[in-house]
């Protein structure tokens, strides 16, 4: 009998992870302690790392060392500064970075640690001081590849909006992603960054936001994901 291949899914929140449980509810598939799930010979388990940066760097390094995990799926939903991105829109992340890790100067600037020489931009896992999924999954999951950006203080102006998107030109924002990419790396464990759209990168107004949608999409193509892993296995 083959080995079971074993898949981390994390969410940063239960508010973000319930989707995907009422898919499987759906599906007929059986979640034991709302954690453990099996598809043919794939085992998975739902993981909630908590919100940011510190979060889920510290939950994600604890849980990887406690078990053996061959894939950690990161889910969860997004802010788009990329005009061709639409709420509810569906993404896997291809490149990564800690964008408020860094000095800003009397004139606004910013610069990186990177920048400042204070870091290696190259050392590893980092490559001019940003996190590639350097990775080849056995999963295609056929969705647009986009840049992303990491921070602690989620854009809300349009002064810091302007000054992100000029300096990084991401695609997305989220708190989490680079940080799991990182710990992934790190570990030298396949990883995947799943994204849904749920708000622009505008000055916060959440009444243009649609977290529902988002939240459905997002557990829509999760579940999507997790067939062709139990197929492939």
């Amino acid at each position: 009998m083959s080995e079971k291949t074993n898949i981390l899914i994390v969410f940063s929140s239960e508010t973000e992870a319930y989707g995907l449980y009422k898919k499987l509810s759906d599906n007929n598939v059986e979640v034991k302690e709302r954690r453990f799930f099996g598809i043919g010979n794939a085992l998975f388990e739902i993981f909630i790392s908590g919100i940011g940066i510190f979060a889920a760097t510290y939950s994600v390094t604890k849980k990887i060392c406690s078990g053996k995990y061959d894939l950690l799926i990161n889910a969860g939903i997004c802010g788009s500064y990329n005009e061709d991105l639409y709420i509810g829109d569906t993404v896997s992340v291809v490149l990564d970075e800690f964008a408020d890790t860094g000095v800003t100067f009397a004139d606004n600037s910013f610069k990186t640690l990177f920048e400042e020489g204070l870091l290696n931009p190259d050392a590893s896992p980092f490559s001019s001081g940003k996190l590639y999924n350097r990775f080849k999954s056995n999963v295609d999951t056929e969705l647009p590849k986009v840049t992303a950006i990491t921070v602690n203080n989620v854009s809300g102006s349009p002064e810091q909006i302007k000054l992100r998107k000029e300096k990084f030109d991401p695609d997305i924002e989220t708190m989490e992603g680079a940080a799991v990419a990182y710990v992934a790396l790190r570990n030298n464990i396949k990883f995947l960054q799943i994204r849904t759209v749920s708000n622009k990168a505008e000055p916060r107004n959440k009444n243009n936001w649609d977290i529902p949608l988002a939240l459905n999409n997002l557990s829509e193509e999760l579940l999507r994901i997790i067939n062709k892993i139990s197929l492939s296995e």
